[in-house]
């Protein structure tokens, strides 16, 4: 049966049959069905790709973005530090003037004295009023002046024998500053990157004081840096010779994108 249906001949013979095959119509023919499947299959191949190409533009997009995070690197140094300086604490303050009383001057006895003459003597407590209440001011603001000059603080130390440290160590105070860094958004469009070097200092309290940018990059940058300088927990201050003093401090916050 099988051997039978091999030599019946097609549509397309039965129509060609009595004519010429040699112009194409034939050839077109025969391939139809493999051209209307080849068709088909690239139709849905580009309807496919103009459908999920977007899709996956915007997961990989997605994707980026949270690895582009931030990256946020911090270095603390001692810049242009001098080695193995020592500082010689502060001299210390002159000694305070003290006011003394004038004593009291007896009366000299003399032989004859008219009642006239006679000179009534003050007691103690009586010269004690006689002094003016505007010298008593003088010697107080005097002594109050003298005193805040004795407890100004020093100038900051470049280096001193036990330098200031922050709570918990180095490593406690670089993941703060990498929890309390945010990058500024129009740095991160820009794709602007680089280091900042910041200078404070750690006063005897342990308090952050006179923060200033030594090496800038971009004012938004620096801002930032500064920010996050100012709001860093009290440090152990620095100490020279046992006294607590106040240090110059020196760090680079390294402000880098990923990708």
């Amino acid at each position: 049966m099988a051997k039978d249906m091999k030599g019946i001949p097609d549509l397309d013979d039965i129509v060609f049959s009595l004519r010429n095959k040699e112009y194409g119509g034939y050839v077109l023919r025969k391939s139809y069905n493999r051209n209307v499947l080849i068709s088909l299959l690239t139709g849905i191949i580009i309807i496919a790709t103009i459908v999920i190409t977007p899709f996956l533009k915007a997961r990989a997009l997605d994707t980026r973005q949270k690895r582009s995070e931030r990256l946020v690197e911090i270095k603390l140094e001692n810049l242009d530090q001098p080695v193995d300086q020592v500082i010689a604490p502060p001299p210390p303050p002159p000694p305070t003037e003290i006011v003394q009383q004038q004593k009291y001057v007896p009366p000299q006895v003399v032989d004859s004295i008219k009642p006239e003459d006679v000179v009534s003597l003050m007691t103690a407590d009586q010269a004690q009023e006689e002094v003016t209440n505007e010298e008593v001011v003088e010697v107080v603001q005097q002594n109050k002046e003298e005193v805040q000059e004795t407890e100004a603080e020093p100038e900051p130390f470049l280096s001193v024998e036990e330098m200031p440290e922050p709570p918990g160590g180095v490593e406690a105070l670089f993941r703060y500053i990498a929890a309390n860094t945010v990058y500024p958004e129009i740095a991160k469009e820009n794709n602007i990157q680089g280091k900042v070097y910041v200078r404070f200092c750690v006063t005897s309290t342990g308090t952050i004081e006179q923060v200033s940018v030594t090496r800038s990059v971009d004012p938004g940058l620096d801002a930032e840096a500064i920010r996050v300088v100012k709001t860093f927990p009290k440090f152990k201050p620095g100490k020279q010779s046992g006294k607590p003093v106040p240090v110059w401090f020196n760090i680079y916050i390294n402000f880098k994108l990923d990708g």
